[in-house]
């Protein structure tokens, strides 16, 4: 086996959890192979190529090391191919908003609070 459908490939990776989902990514044009936009799930990958995308806020570039036969560990799918994607230094790591802030005693209500409110709502 020389080649191997670039969906399958990703989800033996384990990039994503599904071929489902790898498939949608790959039909959505969010991916390059050998710097070439790609659009179809069906593109056929074979060693050496290099995939270049975007995912989870991060560019991925990956050349492929394995074709591999099976989603198997992460072990394993780790030695499918070679990350020469640049390094994330901890001070280029922005937290897109800071965790929502609320006023004391106006989180959920309690279970008596809850049952005034059905009591109210009953006499209405």
């Amino acid at each position: 086996m020389n080649s191997i459908r670039l969906d399958k490939w990703l989800w033996y990776a384990r990039f994503f959890k599904s071929r489902t989902l790898a498939g949608r990514f790959c039909n959505e044009g969010k991916i390059r192979l050998n710097q070439q936009p790609v659009s179809k799930a069906n593109t056929n990958i074979k060693i050496n190529d290099v995939l270049t995308f975007n995912l989870n806020n991060r560019v991925r570039i990956l050349k492929i090391e394995n074709i591999g036969t099976r989603r198997g560990p992460a072990a394993e799918a780790a030695t499918l191919y070679l990350d020469m994607s640049p390094e994330i230094k901890k001070e280029d790591i922005v937290i897109s908003a800071p965790p929502a802030k609320r006023e004391p005693g106006s989180g959920r209500p309690t279970k008596a609070q809850r049952r005034a409110m059905d009591k109210f709502k009953e006499d209405i």
